[in-house]
């Protein structure tokens, strides 16, 4: 079992930038897939990125495309934490950010299991 809790949201100018933070609990977090997700009002749920493990693939990065070049996610195994460093941020990245827990690494959702209760993230223009 793995609870997630997200930390880092806010409103900030566009522009500008914020760091989301997710902690773990659990064991299982060193060998867990992990990925930021969003959904903005009215739309579903996107991927945003996600960070393997170190053990099996040295730590893989991936990113949606809306935010390649933008967004950096890594991780603390000795923390039991995973970052997102937004920056540039658009009033299109307004949403709530999810953290996600899985074995798979990738975009979908439903590779991950366990999930957080949300951040809110707003972009005023």
């Amino acid at each position: 079992q793995v609870q997630l809790v997200e930390s880092g949201g806010g409103l900030v100018q566009a522009g500008g930038s914020l760091r989301l933070s997710c902690a773990a609990s659990g064991r299982t977090f060193s060998t867990s897939s992990m990925g930021w997700f969003r959904q903005a009002p009215g739309k579903e749920r996107e991927f945003v990125a996600a960070i393997s493990t170190f053990r099996w693939s040295g730590g893989s990065t991936d990113y949606g495309d809306s935010v390649k070049g933008r967004f950096i996610i890594s991780r603390d195994n000795a923390k039991n934490t995973v970052f997102l460093q937004m920056n540039s941020l658009k009033p299109e990245d307004t949403a709530v950010y999810y953290c996600a827990a899985g074995s798979t690494f990738g975009p979908r959702a439903g590779a991950y299991d366990y999930w957080g209760q949300g951040t809110q993230v707003t972009v005023s223009s």
